[in-house]
């Protein structure tokens, strides 16, 4: 199983696929995506942050700085839960 941080929260997320999870038949999503804004800037972002950017515009490296100004880092403890400010 692969993984990556979000870039906004944090948080480890899973990334589905890979030589890794053909041994251990994980069958789990992948939970983020990396996007490439118009802007030409690239974030990693899971899917909960992607649903807080702007939808009334195409998304820029400023709204993605702005998010993560309004959000607090997530401790990993294990019970998958989002701190939003």
């Amino acid at each position: 199983m692969a993984s990556e941080a979000c870039d906004v929260c944090e948080r480890s997320v899973r990334i589905a696929g890979g030589i890794g999870d053909l041994w251990n038949f994980a069958f789990e999503s992948t939970q983020g995506l990396t996007l490439e804004l118009t802007d030409g800037s690239e974030f990693f972002l899971c899917f909960d942050c992607m649903e807080r950017l702007p939808d009334d515009h195409e998304p820029t490296a400023e709204d993605v700085a702005d998010l993560r100004e309004r959000t607090d880092p997530v401790e990993e403890d294990g019970n998958h839960f989002w701190h939003w400010k």
